[in-house]
């Protein structure tokens, strides 16, 4: 299976697919911080502010994958005149994705969700959004843009959140012209009527949805099948791909049995965004000529992959190349660059998990580290390793230091289970990576005074905290080498 799965990515890694993505956009926002006292001007709670952030979500988030993956990705869909359409803009050319098809429509706001979380747990939602039926006037717009640019695109993909976007007329026509265009059009659908879709090559409902629009309660594969069949017939599919959760995927095609799909997922941290990432991948596998069930086994790869991180940080083909073809010292995917780290430390925080930080060389990893590295952990949610890179060892440590290379060294760290995320720096002190990260509790080991900790200012001026753990008793690196040195050389 993973010579065949490889083939997809290779294909998938040769050029630019073009590719149209029509859909709601969204504007995700979070606020966190914490809540200590009551207001005197009313019995609410007072939430002090500690952070906020944002992220592109609905069919942006859709484009945001694809284009991860390697696509040129034209995005369709309206946003308000407003700071989130422009914010949202912005977002998306710094991405890479096409906007000319992002109209403005004065009277509505951009779909903006913002949500307020503290102390572990979201408050409440705020959705500021119009989910009435764009204007015809609109409408026109887009459907005049599609025909423009539709003839080039490899595949069209719908995600729709019943946000007034995907109005039956305009599916009506956008599914006409794919025909026409012999384009094969999928939809991650939404809603309790199917019926709008009729005539897409392929639908990528999840379980909860193919239940609503179906009518059939689902507890075993047998009301699954019943349900699918259902919804075949109805939207007159040729594919439908359910998505389950922890029980993987499950294939549903005219003319050929159902396929169920095992998770290949290990760790479950956080399922967002693992819809998007399978209507992603099974789209470009069924766009380059794949075969559904191939297509659908690489989506089931890459949900299981998503699934096993924290955020709705998109795939890349990286990730995908590692896995399928097991050559990769980062394979677990905790061990990231700077810029693949903030994205899921950020969501993080939105979520009220606290973020641990402790650094180090862990040269000829040992008991003692092992220990520290546990008792670490225990004092949040998420901990994170700031390794020293080997010339900063060299430099810190002397020649002939370090005696194992930093991809091995962040290999050996990353088969620890205490270890959520390993991120390997250049400079002689993590201060600059204390400043960009903002952990909640800094961590050192050894018997330093707090003020000799590097980073302790950093993350106090935020409300952070310092810890000193002591390290076991007879356990160093030094040591070890010494032992070795005068017992085997």
């Amino acid at each position: 299976m993973k010579q065949i799965l490889q083939q997809i990515l290779t294909g998938i890694s040769s050029g630019k697919i073009k590719i149209l993505v029509l859909g709601d956009i969204i504007y995700d926002e979070y606020i966190w911080g914490n809540i200590e006292r009551i207001s005197p001007e009313a019995p609410i709670p007072v939430l002090e502010w500690v952070g906020d952030n944002s992220a592109l979500g609905g069919a942006a988030n859709v484009a945001h994958n694809l284009c991860q993956l390697g696509a040129k990705v034209y995005l369709v869909g309206v946003v308000g005149a407003d700071e989130h359409g422009y914010k949202l803009k912005e977002r998306l050319k710094e991405s890479g994705i096409e906007t000319g098809g992002i109209f403005t429509d004065p009277h509505r706001p951009t779909t903006c969700k913002t949500r307020i979380l503290a102390h572990n747990q979201q408050i409440i939602r705020i959705d500021k959004e119009i989910t009435q039926p764009i204007p015809d006037p609109i409408e026109v717009h887009i459907l005049e843009y599609i025909r423009l640019i539709g003839p080039e695109m490899v595949g069209i993909i719908c995600s729709d959140y019943l946000k007034g976007l995907l109005k039956e007329s305009l599916l009506k026509q956008l599914i006409r012209m794919a025909k026409e265009w012999d384009k094969l059009l999928l939809v991650d659908p939404k809603g309790r009527d199917f019926s709008k879709y009729q005539g897409a090559y392929a639908l990528t409902p999840n379980l909860k949805e193919t239940e609503i629009a179906s009518g059939i309660r689902i507890t075993t594969e047998a009301d699954l099948e019943r349900a699918a069949s259902s919804l075949s017939q109805l939207v007159n599919c040729h594919t439908l791909l359910v998505t389950r959760g922890k029980d993987g995927l499950s294939l549903f095609q005219k003319g050929h049995s159902p396929t169920h799909i095992p998770t290949v997922a290990k760790e479950v941290y956080d399922v967002t965004g693992a819809g998007d990432t399978v209507i992603s991948l099974f789209g470009l596998s069924l766009f380059l000529g794949y075969d559904p069930i191939d297509a659908a086994r690489l989506a089931n790869v890459g949900a299981g992959i998503v699934v096993g991180k924290l955020g709705t940080a998109p795939l890349s083909r990286r990730e995908l190349a590692e896995y399928l073809t097991d050559q990769s010292l980062y394979q677990s995917k905790k061990a990231l660059t700077l810029t693949e780290l903030l994205p899921i430390v950020n969501l993080a925080r939105t979520q009220g998990k606290t973020i641990v930080f402790t650094n180090g060389c862990f040269d000829l990893l040992h008991v003692g580290h092992i220990q520290y590295l546990q008792k670490a952990k225990a004092l949040g949610n998420i901990l994170i390793i700031g390794l020293n890179d080997d010339n900063s060892v060299r430099t810190l440590k002397g020649h002939p230091r370090p005696l194992i290379s930093q991809e091995e060294r962040a290999n050996i760290l990353a088969a620890l289970g205490c270890i959520d995320y390993i991120v390997i720096f250049s400079e002689l002190t993590p201060e600059a990576l204390i400043r960009t990260i903002k952990p909640h509790i800094l961590v050192k080991g050894g018997d330093y005074a707090l003020d000799q900790v590097v980073g302790r200012d950093i993350v106090e001026s935020y409300g952070g905290r310092t810890e000193i753990i002591p390290y076991m008793a007879g356990y160093s690196t030094t040591g070890l080498i010494e032992k070795i040195v005068q017992n085997y050389v």
